[in-house]
């Protein structure tokens, strides 16, 4: 059953538990009912155990080896203050120092930053291995989910929004995890490793040297949740600029059309703008961290210093222990710096984590249940049993509905836009499951069948066919991708296409274009009736496939859709009555129910919907094919 969407107040009132960042986040979520769910769980540390846990475990091997070599580049970082300690207080202060250390201690050192040099190169490509993987691993998963989710899902989701979360978000968490995890485990061990020589040379330097992180892990924590919220932000306006840029270019006739050129670029700078505001408080944020993780060192070498020389005259302290613990000290900064930007990268893959993991997340409702079989077709009758449908924000769409369509038959649903005629044929492929009633083919009830045998037994005709941005012959092979090049040609014979494919430069290898852009409308739905004309499916579904053409190439389609309806079971969608007068049954649809069925001279002798709806067309078509006569008249002259 589809499930219904949380009441307004009900939404209101769990978001109170929400920070402003953490739901300003959801709500710029492809899905913002499933971000706000998991924004509520969702801190660092889930983000961190949950991309260990599901993409980093596989890569186990590499990620132990770039420990191994992060743990060498510690251990070579801690090893140099005692190098500066031992050069100091047994080669410098010795009037008369052994051979060995005069050459050894050199040696020693020279021989420590080359392993220390080569396990840095080692660790920094082997995260970087990890980080492509990850970034494989999430956006092959992410794609997976999009291509089989529900239609439901997909149609009240901005395709933007998903672009941007595809490309930014997948970048920032994976960010979270190279940067942010493995790589500053080098940081770390190197922190741990010089941290350990100076507790060793002196613990009670070493106290007041980390005296000041508590105070430093104050001010990091600050940048950290104004670093969350300008991160939000920019992937708030990454998606939307996302989403203009791709409506734009969808409706560039349009802007044109009505001279909005200036109003759409004024739209893109106030978005491009926005970005640009928190990409640079995004970048002060983390410039701020590096100078306060500096003053405050500042702060802990100056005290080590005064306390030093007054152990130096104390006589509890040797020159190369003080030279050494600074050095030690100086070591520690750069990692340290790189540690407190951690913070700020940590919670920018958070906002992106609260966008994305939602997409990964999603589970299809329409799926195979356990056991099913496939679909047997031996007829191809299509039944609607007392079906009733409602979509996920409780909208009803249908109520009770029941038809047949024999087989071989043609049934036509008829209807005021709105009514839920395309409803009705989406149930057949299984876009969608019915939350009421049964759908049956040949006696089946589909949620007991395969969803792959439903969709493989049925071909879609709509009223703005989808081409891909590719060759003719792929688009007519789309559903049949092992068809011979005499099939194709065939399929479009019979779709009337063959002709104008033929005149083009390079035929059926020619480039259609995005989203059939070079062909024209009339041309385009040609290809996808040769498309379904070639998988040759027992049942055929056209929604308004000729509403949207002239009448010249609606001639040509219908003649094509007529030798495409011989011998299969067929429901169409129609605006144009005048299409499908010779249905052997029409169904007249409103408001979700079936008002009237019959064949259309019955129905104009009902008196009812159908036969208004009739009479209205029998004055307009007249009026509209005269206006298309004079229009090509004109052109003509």
């Amino acid at each position: 059953m589809v499930s219904k969407s949380e009441q307004p107040g009900e939404t209101a009132a769990q978001d109170d538990t929400l920070s402003p960042a953490m739901r300003d986040a959801a709500e710029q979520a492809p899905d913002p009912e499933a971000a706000r769910e998991l924004a509520r769980d969702l801190n660092t540390w889930s983000v961190a155990r949950r991309m260990l846990g599901s993409y980093l475990k596989p890569l186990w091997k590499l990620a132990a080896f770039a420990l191994v070599l992060n743990a060498v580049v510690g251990a070579t970082t801690g090893a140099i203050p005692w190098l500066l300690k031992t050069v100091v207080d047994d080669v410098v202060n010795n009037p008369n120092p052994p051979a060995w250390q005069i050459w050894g201690v050199p040696l020693a050192a020279a021989v420590i930053m080359c392993i220390k040099s080569i396990a840095s190169y080692g660790s920094t490509v082997t995260m970087s291995t990890i980080g492509q993987r990850i970034v494989e691993g999430i956006q092959t998963k992410m794609f997976e989910r999009i291509v089989r989710a529900d239609l439901a899902w997909l149609s009240a989701t901005h395709s933007g929004r998903f672009v941007a979360s595809f490309m930014a978000d997948v970048g920032r968490l994976t960010g979270t995890i190279t940067t942010s995890m493995i790589d500053q485990a080098r940081n770390l061990l190197s922190v741990i490793g010089l941290l350990g020589a100076v507790f060793i040379m002196n613990w009670k330097l070493a106290l007041i040297a980390t005296c000041i992180l508590p105070l430093a892990a104050l001010f990091l924590r600050r940048f950290g949740k104004k670093t969350r919220k300008a991160a939000r932000q920019s992937l708030e306006g990454t998606g939307d600029l996302s989403t203009l840029i791709s409506e734009t270019l969808k409706g560039i006739r349009v802007v044109k059309a009505y001279g909005r050129e200036d109003h759409e670029l004024d739209r893109a700078k106030v978005i491009i703008k926005q970005l640009v505001t928190q990409a640079l408080i995004a970048i002060r944020m983390r410039a701020a961290s590096g100078p306060t993780t500096e003053a405050l060192s500042g702060i802990g070498i100056g005290l080590v210093i005064y306390v030093s020389i007054v152990l130096i005259q104390a006589g509890s302290l040797t020159l190369g222990e003080m030279t050494g613990f600074i050095t030690a000290l100086m070591l520690a900064y750069q990692p340290l710096k790189a540690l407190a930007n951690t913070q700020t990268t940590m919670q920018e893959g958070v906002a992106a984590a609260i966008r994305l993991f939602p997409i990964l997340d999603t589970e299809p409702q329409v799926v195979t249940a356990p056991g099913a079989k496939p679909l047997a077709v031996p007829q191809g009758m299509v039944e609607f049993e007392n079906v009733s449908f409602e979509y996920a924000d409780g909208t009803p769409a249908l109520h009770g509905v029941s038809l047949d369509v024999p087989k071989g038959h043609t049934v036509a649903l008829v209807g005021p836009s709105g009514a839920g005629k395309s409803t009705i044929l989406n149930l057949v492929p299984r876009f969608y499951d019915p939350t009421g009633g049964r759908v049956l083919i040949d006696g089946q009830d589909l949620k007991d069948v395969t969803v792959d045998s439903v969709r493989a037994i049925s071909a879609l005709v709509t009223q703005e066919p989808f081409l891909f941005d590719d060759t003719i012959r792929a688009n007519i092979a789309y559903g049949r991708a092992d068809a011979t090049d005499e099939e194709i040609r065939e399929a479009a014979r019979n779709a009337a296409a063959d002709e104008f494919i033929s005149q083009l430069p390079n035929g059926y290898d020619s480039l259609v274009g995005e989203a059939g852009q070079k062909l024209s409308g009339g041309q385009r739905q040609r290809i996808a009736i040769a498309r379904a004309m070639l998988k040759d499916a027992p049942i055929l579904l056209l929604d308004e496939a000729t509403s949207a053409l002239d009448t010249a190439s609606e001639l040509k389609v219908q003649n094509a859709l007529s030798r495409l309806m011989i011998g299969r079971t067929t429901l169409v969608i129609a605006h144009r009555l005048s299409t499908i007068k010779h249905a052997d049954m029409i169904y007249v649809i409103d408001e979700g129910r079936v008002l009237e069925h019959g064949t259309h001279n019955e129905l104009i002798k009902k008196g009812g919907l159908y036969a208004e709806l009739s009479r209205s067309q029998f004055i307009e078509e007249p009026a509209q094919e005269s206006q298309e006569a004079e229009a090509a008249a004109v052109a003509g002259e």
